[in-house]
């Protein structure tokens, strides 16, 4: 019997959240994921310490951005070799709210991956989905630079990415389940929350259903899992990044893995078309509390970060 790994890489595209190499080559995704907690807990990592020795000697007079980016690609470079597809690659929460110093930045990462060798095919810059970042995004992609939008919470966001073109969007799942589980308090029933009826889940395949209706081509990632309910019931979307404990759970697992994403039956809800301008993505978002307060955290979470990472590569200089 094929394990429920094996089963969902039938019909969906499996890659790694993490920076931890053993794990990837233990279950063999297609692509990786990264972002900077994941970073600074793979740094922190004895046997990850001669990238960050390697970098700042190399590159030692750079700024503290250079390096940081220097070691983020080292990273991303480590993967491609273990990977067949793509790695993700974030540029700095700090400049979130920043177009260009976003597009700056992107484009800094970019040249490091080419000056390596490494076809920019295989690189997504990571980039958060707030107006400034889809902006980014779009002017990035213009220039054939694949952009992976994270921080990603409704269908707002995602209708504005496609609208930019962007390559791809990574739709949060844990992440909304636990802002309604935390806002519900004592009212909340995990039980009639989870598989499809998760918040996170429906929130997924909101998105995929508008997508397909519209033959929209930008790729759909459901991230950020809680547990492996959630990953079974968005079998079938176009890519799940999820974790190595997860991964081990999928693996470990021999039951029934049936595919619940179509883009036939997405077809068949034929949901309205929305349309996309700034004023009314800042309205919509506005009036969602939950996307709102979850974008502004994860963005603080990954700045704070961020510092971290700094503070690690000033101490190594």
């Amino acid at each position: 019997m094929p394990n429920q790994l094996e089963t969902l890489r039938q019909f969906t595209t499996v890659v790694a959240d993490t920076g931890d190499f053993e794990a990837m080559r233990l279950h063999r995704p297609t692509d990786a994921t990264t972002n900077p907690s994941l970073i600074l807990k793979a740094i922190q990592k004895e046997e990850n310490r001669y990238l960050l020795d390697k970098v700042v000697a190399d590159n030692g007079q750079g700024s503290g951005s250079e390096l940081v980016d220097h070691l983020l690609v080292a990273f991303g470079r480590e993967i491609l070799t273990i990977v067949p597809g793509r790695v993700s690659t974030e540029v700095d929460a700090r400049l979130s709210f920043d177009t260009q110093a976003s597009i700056e930045r992107a484009h800094h990462i970019i040249g490091l991956y080419q000056r390596a060798g490494i076809d920019r095919d295989r690189v997504l810059i990571k980039l958060a989905s707030t107006w400034e970042g889809i902006q980014a995004a779009k002017a990035l992609q213009a220039e054939g630079i694949r952009c992976n939008m994270t921080l990603l919470f409704c269908l707002p966001q995602a209708i504005a990415c496609a609208q930019a073109k962007v390559q791809l969007i990574s739709p949060f799942v844990g992440r909304i389940y636990d802002w309604h589980k935390k806002n519900a308090g004592d009212k909340w029933d995990e039980a009639a929350s989870s598989g499809v009826a998760d918040p996170g889940v429906k929130s997924v395949r909101r998105i995929y259903d508008y997508y397909k209706t519209y033959d929209i081509p930008t790729e759909i990632m459901g991230a950020s899992f809680r547990n492996i309910g959630q990953i079974r019931a968005l079998a079938g979307c176009d890519l799940l990044t999820i974790s190595p404990d997860l991964l081990a759970e999928l693996t470990a697992s021999t039951d029934p893995l049936e595919r619940q994403l179509d883009p036939d039956a997405s077809k068949r809800q034929a949901p309205e078309w929305m349309a996309s301008n700034e004023v009314a993505f800042r309205t919509e978002m506005n009036q969602d509390a939950m996307a709102t307060e979850k974008l502004a955290e994860g963005i603080r979470a990954f700045a704070a970060d961020a510092v971290k990472l700094d503070e690690i590569i000033a101490q190594a200089r």
